[in-house]
């Protein structure tokens, strides 16, 4: 592990605004039955007005977003949850040097949220550019089984945020809220193309890997809807996963091409491969 790493870990223990329990904590009576943590219920004592409605981002990554979305909004309190310290540094780093009293950081897997917040104790949702996971629908952020999760701490009524470059996800998550009927408040699939529509802070506030698809010509696409009702979340049945996959276009992290970027080129070349294969055995 690098110097800078764990130089970041290590500030990390000293910020009142970065709650990083362990794993083993949450999953002390197993991975079926979470252990609830001692803030759950308790939020509000943890900002300078304890009465204000709750957000979440969920995969904050720095915390760009919810520290944005915060200084915009200071009447509400924020909370942005991801998995990687190194990442959470800066976010919680800014927070506690410019004293902002309404933004907190949980260091914890999603799998893991509903040990950390009570029944109607969030009234958003944000999902900022999450991996689409494109082979593993229970890995999506916006699955029946992630939603279900939301739904034990959503106040009724409780908005779902998605931007996404991801035509894949976008897609999926409009299909679903189809098949369960939850109401559709806002979807653009070019958000920037159709900005005069909506709240300008959604085109303002913009996440790194938002400005870094935009930098590769990828229209960001949004989706706003409520979590309502209390029947079992299906999955979608009229959406055709394959063809949304061979849609998915090819994107790059950081220079590197990504694990589904990469297996669509491979499919592509070798498609001409097989079809030259396939002219040799009829001759």
């Amino acid at each position: 592990m690098g110097h800078d790493k764990l130089r970041k870990f290590a500030e990390n223990e000293s910020f009142s605004c970065l709650l990083q329990p362990s794993a083993a904590e949450v999953l002390a009576d197993g991975y079926m039955n979470l252990r609830d943590h001692g803030v759950k219920g308790r939020w509000g004592e943890r900002f300078h007005n304890p009465a204000a409605s709750l957000v979440l981002e969920l995969g904050c990554g720095k915390g760009e977003y919810t520290i944005d979305l915060s200084m915009r909004e200071p009447s509400r309190n924020y909370v942005g949850v991801d998995i990687k310290g190194a990442r959470l540094w800066k976010g919680a780093k800014y927070a506690t040097e410019h004293n902002l009293g309404n933004v907190g950081f949980l260091r914890t897997r999603i799998e893991f949220i509903t040990a950390f917040f009570a029944p109607g104790e969030v009234s958003e949702i944000w999902l900022t550019f999450s991996d689409p996971q494109v082979r593993s629908e229970n890995s999506r952020l916006t699955s029946p089984l992630f939603l279900e999760r939301y739904r034990r701490f959503l106040a009724p009524g409780g908005l779902v945020h998605l931007k996404t470059d991801s035509r894949f996800l976008y897609q999926y998550t409009l299909e679903l809220c189809r098949e369960n009927a939850l109401p559709v408040e806002a979807f653009s699939d070019d958000l920037y193309a159709e900005a005069g529509r909506f709240d300008p802070c959604l085109t303002e506030v913009q996440t790194f890997y938002e400005k870094m698809f935009r930098d590769q010509g990828y229209p960001i696409r949004y989706l706003r809807f409520r979590l309502d009702g209390t029947d079992p979340l299906r999955s979608p049945e009229g959406f055709d996963a394959d063809y949304w996959r061979s849609v998915e276009g090819d994107r790059t992290l950081f220079g590197r091409d990504t694990a589904e970027t990469r297996r669509q080129k491979l499919l592509r070349e070798k498609a001409p491969n097989e079809t030259r294969t396939g002219n040799k055995s009829k001759n």
